[in-house]
């Protein structure tokens, strides 16, 4: 079996059913799954799924506290902004197009530190890098951690139910998975320390990471807030933090939405990836670079906007990292996209165009 197959923990209802087709879970038998995989007391191994979904919900305060003791119409379009733009282009710049896909290189430790914690931190490295080379291998199949097919709620709460790794790797395998992670900056755990949290990354080093972000974050926008926005610094801030409660809580819907909610809704000229259901969308291209049928024709570009109109903000950041020197390398598919998919589509929608003028003309001739 390919490592693929099974590098992920499998949850109770399984990926495919005897006959081979992907199993669709009962909302309750998901629910289910998703409270034994946060239970801390039924395995300390659940530390890293139970710790994300604390983290989500860490940030809600941060938003209450915003709508009902310091809310500023002001601040809520910088919110917007912040957790649209800001949160989602990081995402694609990072754990996207970075720690899974490695669709460039940094000069050196420092760019990958600063480029990793950009913004608030609310998405462990590990949960995210290695279920997304499951999901590109086996893009709406079984065993896809996030496969539409299956249904919103399948999508949701795949980051607990679906995304983290099996905890039963054989050492030889466990360390094919690090290599996976080599170059994200994350320290992993010996074969032993693996066995005994379930995890590549530790608890200690999550918790200090997750800290000093927070606090770091927290205190520049409070100070943002006190001493250039009227003394309005606990206010800016909750809304910013809870904004990311609101973007943390969003990004799990992507998959469901950027695979057609299951249904084919690919579009001929927009869309050229034909091996899955996976489509290019406006908001999300506009918003976070995240052109994402082009993405699953070239998972390795930095660069997924590659029409006129689609906007890559995040190929913008790596861009300008590279004139500044943080950025050693990096790949870029447009060229290839425009000659071996759009440019032939257009010849051939004005071939056609031209044949039927021709035969209308023959018609009235």
């Amino acid at each position: 079996m390919a490592l693929f197959d099974y590098v992920l923990e499998p949850p109770s209802y399984g990926w495919r059913d005897e006959q081979g087709n992907l199993v669709k879970p009962a909302p309750k038998e998901i629910f289910k799954e998703f409270f034994s995989r946060l239970n801390i007391f039924k395995s300390r191994k659940n530390w890293m799924t139970f710790t994300s979904w604390v983290q989500l919900f860490c940030l809600l305060p941060f938003l209450l506290y915003f709508f009902f003791f310091a809310f500023n119409w002001w601040f809520v379009l910088a919110g917007f902004v912040y957790s649209m733009i800001f949160m989602g282009t990081h995402g694609t710049i990072w754990y996207h197009r970075y720690c899974t896909h490695g669709a460039y290189t940094f000069k050196n430790k420092f760019w990958r530190f600063v480029t990793q914690h950009l913004v608030i931190k609310t998405v462990f490295e590990e949960i995210y890098a290695v279920s997304h080379h499951v999901h590109h291998a086996k893009s709406d199949e079984p065993g896809d951690p996030y496969n539409a097919s299956a249904g919103f709620l399948y999508c949701f709460l795949a980051d607990a139910n679906h995304q983290p790794i099996n905890r039963n790797l054989s050492e030889e395998d466990y360390q094919r998975v690090v290599h996976l992670m080599r170059h994200t900056g994350v320290k992993p755990n010996t074969y032993e320390q693996y066995r005994k949290w379930g995890s590549i990354d530790s608890p200690g080093r999550v918790l200090l990471s997750w800290a000093l972000n927070w606090g770091f974050w927290f205190a520049v926008l409070y100070l943002i807030g006190q001493y250039l926005l009227g003394g309005q610094g606990l206010g800016f801030a909750s809304a910013i933090f809870g904004s990311a409660f609101v973007w943390t809580a969003g990004v799990r819907t992507f998959n469901y939405e950027g695979h057609g909610k299951g249904k084919d809704k690919r579009v001929d000229g927009i869309d050229f990836n034909r091996k899955d259901l996976s489509i290019n969308q406006i908001w999300p291209g506009y918003v976070a670079g995240e052109w994402h049928n082009n993405h699953h024709l070239y998972p390795a570009s930095a660069r997924s906007g590659f029409l006129n109109y689609q906007v890559d903000m995040a190929y913008v950041y790596v861009r300008f990292l590279s004139l500044i020197g943080g950025v050693d390398t990096y790949r870029d598919s447009k060229k290839q996209f425009l000659e071996q998919y759009h440019y032939p589509y257009v010849a051939q929608k004005k071939a056609m165009a031209e044949a039927k003028k021709l035969k209308l003309e023959e018609r009235n001739a």
